[in-house]
């Protein structure tokens, strides 16, 4: 059973050219990881289970991985060397089953240990399917 991941880049200083551009990098890079797709988010009903955000805002991408934390884990930790690299102030927002978790460049152990709890805590989930 594929689980579905909506990654959404939050940037108020980019215009929609920008999102776009960092979107497909972005894409590249999940894309390159064993995850089933990485497709852009577009306008129209949310995908089942989810809550949230607006989904035809531009930077949404809807990535479906198997249901492991080795998987979440790589794309997380993928999405977290992209915010890295890239300018201060962007965030992405990871939205799985209705739960949220934001990401941000800067690196902390409070960031480090959320992220460990969001993965683990949908590890758990997937074992009990």
């Amino acid at each position: 059973m594929a689980t579905e991941l909506i990654v959404k880049i939050v940037d108020a200083d980019a215009d929609d050219d920008v999102l776009e551009r960092s979107a497909l990098l972005l894409r590249e890079e999940i894309g390159a990881l064993d995850v089933d797709s990485v497709q852009p988010l577009t306008g129209g009903e949310a995908p089942a289970g989810t809550r949230g955000f607006s989904v035809d805002a531009l930077g949404a991408l809807l990535v479906s991985l198997g249901p492991s934390a080795r998987l979440l884990g790589g794309v997380v930790q993928a999405v977290r060397a992209w915010l890295s690299r890239g300018p201060r102030g962007r965030t992405v927002r990871l939205e799985l089953g209705g739960d949220v978790l934001e990401l941000t460049g800067a690196s902390s152990q409070v960031q480090d240990r959320l992220v460990e709890e969001w993965i683990r805590q949908h590890a758990t989930q997937d074992a009990a399917r």
